[in-house]
């Protein structure tokens, strides 16, 4: 293939790429699978949730202040209660050792503003605002580095107790003052310098800038470069992609990436009157989330908040060592391991794998006592119970194997795990193979395989990008195949890198051939616009359904919210709708086509945020990385015979109006990159795969919504 940029250019064209740590950081921070999470404060571990003498039952026990409405005086004054003399940070170490985690993340300081370490910045700290007078991130940092295991610190960007930060709010993604952003580096600089080897800095919270964002992320890899830096520090910035709090994905991820999890959903802080349950349940819930999580490639962080006194809650600790015990048995499935290689979902459990071994997880036994592994290519040797001199029986085909469990096969009390040898190695084929039809082939994002991340300006403007489209296709005829690439203006000026059979090209998508389109606007009837709103949302989902929508009905169980008729809109007119903070509208139009297929480009303007679905396909979801005034995009629209419709929906983040124009009357630009041909083989399985060269972040989504990737044989 042609490489259209030569790396000169490509220099010039392009931004700076993301400098992530090397490669080695950033495995061997893979590699710890699974670590401890410490929310433990000089103030709201003391209150465990109650204050004036009653529970205090809205919100997280950690953010007490807040959601008690404690005077921000009187709250600072409780320091001189902080004096735990059950804190021993070796204890807790050995305690994550015992439970198979291989690293931990204390809080350094949360939204209430208390340091947990000796600062120069404010005495608002545990040396000197409290009676125990003792560096808590020094004996942690210290404790760690005795026993072998890597040190991280979480540290909220948003600070109730600074006077130059932004107040308490109800939503925690506080703008950070120039002021705040400058006290937050002198603290950051303390923390990479002051205690030794940081393996992670966990950052939450608060609404930055781009350029503060920016401005941490250099500091934090200038200051100490092996560091992993989380992705709440804003702006698509960050190492690694932080999932939402005790969320367990489903799909597959491009990034390397952590779930977050509390013991309770209701507190991350001790919670002296939390109900507890059963250890048992409990242990099995987060043991099979630590499963979830490292099945697919990631690290699981699970909390424990310690009390006012030090001392580790017994319910936790409990949980902890069963847990360990259980991955003593098991480490070989969980350790040194990489994701699940097949690309379905298992209702009996999870897998790991090794270059040749597969580890099945079995969460749930089988009706039928059987388990299948469709696609898998590679003679079996041996299927038996991890840790159990039992070998299990097995079968084989050419497109599957099946492990018989037995009779007496029980995972009851203990989740058991299979082992799989495959000597030689092994490769799964895809469940999804594109086929040849009259000698052509076409890619898209509809038809892709995706890989995904995590997104945002901040933590409500999240949403779930795409960073990765890859599919595998199979010619039924052997030729020369010509690829090429058709897009629109929304493309236009876009660098991607294009793989097939494992070989990449750089591409620009600029300067190619142009095919004017015109459409046939006799046939199209485009229908009023409706809308509804506004609703309180985030970026990412929707509040309704995504199609088949009855412009009669409320789009939610929201009465009061009736589709509206937009009689006075015209065509491409931009209008402002009032919206407050994480607000969203919906704006529906129906498109009748009389007889045939049409494709129809349209220009929908938005300003922080918008998802795009056509006839219950998502189009595009993106936000406003610049945070600029308005954000236009270019839709292409493959109409149907009948009626078609289009589904908007605009988000507002922290703006006072959302603005919105969507426009029909457009240039309908389709441009055409032809590549050098291909030799296929018929009946042979050949991925492609494409991507953003050098993205500003491995966060950022493709925004491709309308390319299309043709094998044409001629």
């Amino acid at each position: 293939m042609k490489k259209s940029l030569c790396f000169l250019l490509l220099l010039i064209c392009t931004r700076f790429a993301f400098a992530q740590p090397p490669e080695s950081s950033i495995k061997q921070w893979q590699d710890q699978k699974f670590s401890m999470f410490i929310h433990f404060g000089g103030i709201y571990s003391v209150l465990g949730g109650v204050w004036d003498g009653k529970p205090v039952t809205r919100g997280l026990s950690e953010q007490i202040q807040a959601h008690a409405g404690i005077y921000s005086d009187t709250y600072a004054n409780l320091a001189k209660n902080f004096n735990p003399a059950n804190w021993n940070a070796d204890s807790i170490a050995l305690l994550a050792k015992a439970a198979g985690m291989r690293s931990i993340v204390l809080t350094s300081k949360h939204h209430d503003g208390f340091c947990m370490f000796k600062t120069a910045t404010t005495d608002f700290n545990v040396v000197d605002a409290t009676p125990f007078k003792r560096d808590v991130v020094k004996e942690m940092a210290e404790a760690c580095k005795r026993h072998g295991l890597r040190f991280g610190l979480y540290f909220s960007l948003i600070d109730w107790h600074y006077p130059q930060a932004s107040p308490i709010s109800s939503h925690n993604s506080d703008y950070v003052t120039p002021e705040h952003h400058e006290y937050n580096k002198k603290q950051v600089t303390e923390l990479l310098s002051n205690y030794g080897t940081i393996s992670e800095l966990w950052f939450d919270m608060g609404s930055q800038s781009p350029e503060q964002s920016k401005e941490l992320y250099q500091l934090v890899h200038r200051l100490q470069p092996d560091c992993m830096v989380s992705s709440r520090l804003g702006n698509d910035q960050g190492d690694f992609a932080v999932m939402g709090d005790n969320q367990y994905p489903d799909y597959s991820i491009g990034v390397p990436w952590q779930s977050p999890a509390s013991f309770f959903d209701e507190t991350w802080g001790y919670r002296s009157w939390q109900k507890r349950g059963s250890e048992d349940e409990k242990y099995k819930e987060k043991l099979e989330s630590l499963i979830r999580v490292i099945s697919r490639g990631g690290n699981y962080l699970l909390n424990i908040g310690p009390k006012g006194d030090g001392s580790v809650v017994g319910f936790e600790k409990d949980v902890l060592l069963k847990i360990g015990a259980w991955l003593r048995k098991n480490a070989e499935a969980v350790y040194g391991t990489t994701a699940d290689p097949f690309f379905t979902a298992f209702n009996w459990g999870n897998i790991t794998s090794k270059p040749d071994k597969l580890y099945l997880f079995v969460t749930s036994v089988p009706a039928d006592g059987s388990i299948t592994l469709p696609g898998l290519e590679g003679m079996i040797n041996k299927a038996s119970v991890l840790g159990e001199h039992q070998s299990l029986q097995f079968k084989q085909t050419t497109d599957a194997a099946v492990i018989t469990l037995p009779a007496n096969f029980d995972n009851e009390k203990q989740i058991k795990v299979i082992t799989v040898d495959i000597a030689e190695g092994y490769k799964v084929q895809p469940i999804h193979i594109i086929r040849s039809s009259y000698g052509h082939m076409e890619l898209d994002e509809h038809n892709a395989y995706n890989y995904y991340s995590s997104s945002g300006i901040d933590y409500n403007s999240n949403y779930q990008s795409t960073v990765k489209q890859a599919w595998t296709i199979k010619p039924t005829a052997t030729g020369k195949y010509h690829p090429s690439i058709q897009y629109t203006d929304e493309e236009k000026g876009s660098i991607i890198d294009f793989t097939v059979n494992n070989v990449t090209a750089t591409l620009k998508l600029d300067n190619d051939r142009l095919m004017k389109y015109k459409v046939d606007t006799a046939k199209i009837k485009w229908g009023p616009l409706y809308i509804t709103g506004p609703y309180s949302a985030g970026l990412g989902g929707l509040n309704g359904v995504a199609g088949k929508i009855d412009i009669t009905k409320p789009y939610t169980n929201d009465a009061d919210k009736p589709w509206q008729r937009m009689d006075s809109y015209k065509n491409g007119q931009l209008i402002d709708l009032p919206a407050g903070m994480d607000n969203a509208y919906y704006v529906l139009q129906n498109i009748k086509v009389e007889k045939g297929l049409i494709y129809a480009q349209v220009k929908i303007t938005s300003g922080d945020g918008i998802i795009v679905m056509f006839n219950g396909k998502q189009m595009i979801i993106n936000n406003n990385p610049g945070k600029a005034g308005s954000v236009d995009h270019i839709i292409g629209l493959d109409l149907m015979p009948g009626n078609n419709q289009l589904l908007i929906k605009v988000f507002n983040n922290f703006k006072k109006n959302i603005p919105f124009a969507i426009n029909h009357s457009i240039p309908q630009n389709i441009y055409i990159k032809d590549l050098d041909p291909v030799m296929f083989d018929a009946n042979r399985l050949y991925p492609v795969s494409l991507k953003l060269h050098d993205s500003a972040s491995p966060h950022q989504t493709l925004k491709l919504p309308n390319l299309e990737v043709w094998f044409a044989k001629k």
